[in-house]
């Protein structure tokens, strides 16, 4: 039986026998030497790799955009919402607000949780347009199940303000991430799915739950359940 095992080990290739975890197995948490332990195939291993690399490359080819910084300094030059802010200022590099374009994009300036939750950071409207967009589909299905309003949903039962917490820092993390390794919103887009239109429908999103509960607050009753 001995002998047996050493031939059948034998037989392996070195190369095989010797090849380390490739990045997806690494990322799955499992070390080389447990995969030894388990008898799994090092060829099993390698296409699991191969499928995963490959996977994320055409995600990449087929959503992302390279941004340079020479476009972002033609833009910054050319395009007039970019020479001073909604409040007058000219922006100014170091300041504290406003910024200029090259200095508070992820691809060309800081990338520290600082610059990026700034007030003209790419965090702030990012995550909370995102936030606004599922809250405001949330209250929509919520009411017409329930027959509540939004704040009776957070605060009187108090399920719905244990989702929100819930969800509040993963749609962060998941928002951060991609800025942490110098990518904006604007590197991705696919068909109708582009930053500009997250932009747009995170702002609306934002203007119309603030109105909801402003609205409801006055009413006391669920707007989605008596008037759609």
């Amino acid at each position: 039986m001995a002998s047996s095992m050493l031939a059948s080990t034998a037989a392996v290739p070195a190369g095989l026998r010797s090849a380390s975890l490739a990045s997806c197995s690494g990322r799955s948490g499992i070390s080389s030497l447990g995969y030894r332990s388990l008898g799994a195939p090092r060829i099993t291993r390698r296409v699991g790799s191969i499928r995963c690399e490959g996977t994320r490359d055409t995600v990449d080819r087929a959503t992302k955009k390279e941004i340079s910084k020479e476009e972002i300094l033609q833009n910054q030059a050319t395009n007039q919402s970019e020479k001073q802010s909604v409040f007058g200022a000219v922006p100014n590099s170091g300041s504290f607000y406003p910024r200029p374009e090259v200095d508070r994009r992820p691809e060309t300036g800081d990338r520290n949780l600082g610059s990026l939750f700034a007030f003209d950071g790419a965090a702030p409207e990012t995550i909370n347009g995102r936030l606004a967009m599922v809250g405001i589909l949330w209250a929509a299905i919520a009411e017409k199940m329930s027959g509540l309003t939004v704040f009776d949903q957070l605060y009187t039962q108090g399920t719905g303000l244990v989702y929100y917490v819930a969800l509040v820092p993963l749609i962060a993390y998941a928002s951060i991430v991609p800025m942490l390794n110098g990518e904006s919103t604007d590197a991705r887009s696919f068909g109708p799915f582009t930053a500009r239109a997250e932009r747009w429908n995170g702002r609306l999103a934002m203007v119309g739950f603030l109105s909801l509960l402003l609205t409801e607050s006055f009413i006391h009753a669920p707007i989605f359940t008596n008037f759609f």
